[in-house]
């Protein structure tokens, strides 16, 4: 292997491990925004402060911006279904008192449902271990929320909306990879937040009266979902996509609950269970299966 090839390998590994660590911690940052607004308008201010940080960029960095309106409509139906139409269902699903368990487990779906698309569509072959991988991920992803899943608090509306939400988020992952392959991401999220904020901003209005409850602990929440999360996690995302098959690459979410359940021990002293070591046992294993590659 060259030493361009290593470089390359070292920066996707850097960059998974990034997407996984801030992605687990968002569970925890939109649980404390949704205290102090609804999730339509909480998503608003998310974006609003979105574009702002973007702006800078946009300015510092000058990115080549799309120049047809082809790639403007495929940037926009992209933007749609990661920002606005995914974190709103998965918002709204929280909202409407659906466990941080059950959510988490079926957004875990993300990876089985992107392998069978991949499959069929993308011609993107799986080998029996991978495809073993996706089942250990998705049954190890069961074991580590299992202790937080309240049956209770289900509710079809709930339900509805998390499903909403995966199929919003693998759709626009894998639509932004075969229709938006060269798009500069810095252009292309600019684009996408200030799209979702006119989405958002009516809604949020219309239903929810744009009502805030102001706070640092909100500010902060924001804050770190914007830079972190939307910004520099999600462009990590696709420059992964761009380098990878998109199962080995949409894998690694089965990481995030992991890291949820890590941070919820060292903020609020929840220690995980026995059955959860297992799951985390059985998700890495699910993971390292589907990653690994026969070496040629």
């Amino acid at each position: 292997m060259t030493r361009r090839a290593h470089r390359s390998v070292a920066l996707d590994t850097a960059l998974a491990w990034y997407f996984v660590a801030v992605w687990g911690s968002g569970y925890l940052a939109t649980k404390i925004g949704l205290q102090y607004a609804a999730p339509f308008t909480f998503l608003a201010l998310r974006y609003a402060f979105g574009i702002l940080c973007l702006a800078a960029i946009v300015v510092a960095v000058r990115p080549a911006f799309p120049t047809s309106r082809r790639e403007l409509a495929h940037l926009a139906v992209a933007g749609l279904l990661m920002h606005a139409i995914n974190l709103s269902g998965s918002h709204y699903a929280q909202y409407l008192g659906l466990s941080a368990g059950i959510t988490a487990l079926i957004l875990g779906l993300q990876p089985v449902l992107t392998a069978v698309v991949a499959w069929r569509w993308l011609r993107e072959p799986l080998s029996g271990a991978q495809w073993l991988g996706v089942v250990l991920g998705l049954a190890g992803v069961a074991l580590v929320v299992a202790h937080k899943i309240d049956i209770h608090a289900v509710t079809a509306g709930a339900v509805v909306a998390a499903l909403v939400s995966l199929a919003a988020v693998t759709a626009g992952t894998l639509y932004q990879r075969v229709f938006c392959p060269h798009a500069n991401l810095w252009a292309g999220a600019f684009l996408q937040f200030a799209l979702s904020l006119a989405v958002l901003v009516p809604l949020a209005w219309a239903v929810e009266g744009l009502r805030v409850d102001w706070s640092w602990q909100m500010a902060g929440a924001i804050g770190f979902l914007v830079v972190f999360a939307s910004i520099l996690a999600v462009n990590a995302l696709h420059t992964l996509m761009r380098h990878g098959e998109a199962t080995r690459v949409t894998s690694i979410l089965y990481l995030t609950p992991i890291i949820a359940v890590a941070l919820e021990y060292l903020l609020f002293g929840v220690a995980p269970t026995a059955l959860a070591w297992v799951g985390i046992v059985v998700t890495s294993a699910g993971v390292a299966l589907v990653a690994w590659r026969r070496r040629r």
